[in-house]
């Protein structure tokens, strides 16, 4: 479906960067939070952009969006070895008017 990106290693993270990058090219991200322990670095990050290119399936809309996640990374060797990120797509897809927003009572 429109609102699940499945990201499989670093092949899998470059794919999903140039798809990303290709639906809003002038995406730029910001690190609101990072948090270090053991061999693990969390950040809570915000990117802001324009939906200037198809992105799942969905044409351009020229809407500015902002998109918010969370990352959390395993270092080994000063090397970023594996990652896991979650993605509010839900509110990127209402922001293009790509899925409903609820209505207020």
């Amino acid at each position: 479906g429109h609102s699940f990106i499945d990201v499989h290693g670093p092949e899998g993270g470059r794919q999903f960067a140039a798809m990303l990058h290709h639906a809003f090219p002038d995406f730029h991200y910001t690190v609101e939070d990072e948090i270090a322990e053991g061999d693990r670095v969390a950040q809570r990050w915000t990117a802001h952009g324009t939906h200037d290119g198809e992105f799942q399936g969905i044409p351009p809309t020229g809407e500015q969006v902002t998109m918010t996640g969370i990352s959390i990374y395993r270092v080994a060797n000063d090397k970023l070895v594996e990652g896991w990120t979650n993605v509010d797509m839900l509110g990127l897809l209402q922001q293009i008017g790509a899925a409903p927003v609820p209505e207020r009572p």
